[in-house]
């Protein structure tokens, strides 16, 4: 059977934590845990009942056998799941509550609904009540206002196919320069604003770029869109919230990516491409020829047509 230390370095191993923020966890110095993991120190009872508090599980978790421990470790308790069923209506506020200060989230795809709906009508709706409609532009004001702290991660494959590709793209031209001005507009010489424009190829982050992530530390939850139309669901398990944020948010963790401080200004120079008709090729060229980016530019495009 585990004894409470294997049972310690296992819950590190799935969590991806350190000893040093393990210690920060539960009171105790790094020398002192660090001690208690090479001489295999029975724990005391408040250390097991900060971790287990810290990390949602029960403090059985110390008495059960291995095969008992094997599956809790590996769930996710249900009182940490919460499902968000009200229509589409009910999403969107619940959307505007959870972000009612500040918002820092991974979006599917480019452009973010705050400025699609700033410029154009939704795509994926024929037609939706006055209370959405409301809802949606109240959602786009906030977002847009200059005070307003947002932190927004699209992948640079999504920019590419929203400026370039007619597969799958619902906008004109005329809105797309208005859209990307309108990005640019709010993101340009404002601190509040962080616009990252990362590479989905370069690293293993399937999912990331598919669906509509939201993450509050303050709060300890984070929340997604199903693919099921406005059906929601919000995780509020803290090791996990802590593990995304962190993963978005630490130079060593994040995916390879543009750096806020430079993203206005790629999505200026897609702008201008847009409006002298350049192809993407034509892009990529100014790309490579005048900024340090070229490369992650180049995993998004085939290599045939580099070449061409």
């Amino acid at each position: 059977m585990k004894t409470s230390i294997d049972k310690i370095l296992a819950l590190l191993n799935r969590y991806n934590t350190s000893i040093s923020y393990l210690s920060q966890i539960i009171g105790k110095d790094r020398r002192t845990l660090t001690g208690w993991l090479e001489k295999g120190i029975e724990p005391s009872y408040d250390a097991k009942k900060k971790i287990c508090d810290f990390f949602r599980y029960p403090y059985s978790i110390w008495d059960c056998d291995d095969n008992e421990f094997a599956i809790m470790l590996e769930s996710l308790p249900t009182q940490e799941i919460n499902i968000i069923d009200k229509g589409y209506e009910g999403a969107l506020s619940y959307i505007l509550e959870q972000e009612k200060t500040s918002r820092f989230v991974i979006q599917p795809r480019f452009p973010g609904p705050t400025y699609r709906d700033f410029v154009a009508k939704s795509p994926y709706k024929a037609s939706t009540s006055e209370e959405a409609k409301r809802l949606r532009m109240e959602r786009s004001k906030r977002i847009l206002d200059y005070s307003f702290v947002s932190h927004e991660w699209y992948s640079l494959e999504s920019l590419l196919r929203f400026a370039f590709s007619p597969i799958g793209n619902f906008f004109t031209k005329k809105q797309k320069i208005l859209i990307l001005q309108t990005v640019y507009e709010t993101f340009h010489d404002n601190y509040n604003k962080h616009l990252y424009l990362f590479d989905s190829h370069a690293t293993k982050v399937f999912g990331m770029d598919t669906i509509y992530i939201s993450i509050n530390k303050d709060k300890g939850i984070m929340f997604f869109k199903m693919p099921i139309d406005s059906l929601i669901v919000e995780v509020s398990n803290k090791a996990l919230v802590d593990k995304m944020f962190k993963h978005f948010s630490s130079k060593q963790q994040t995916p390879n990516h543009i750096p806020p401080f430079y993203s206005p200004q790629i999505i200026q120079m897609i702008l201008e491409s847009l409006q002298n008709d350049e192809s993407l090729l034509d892009f990529y060229c100014k790309i490579n020829n005048n900024t340090s980016f070229g490369k992650l530019f180049a995993n998004q495009i085939a290599p045939e047509s580099l070449n061409s």
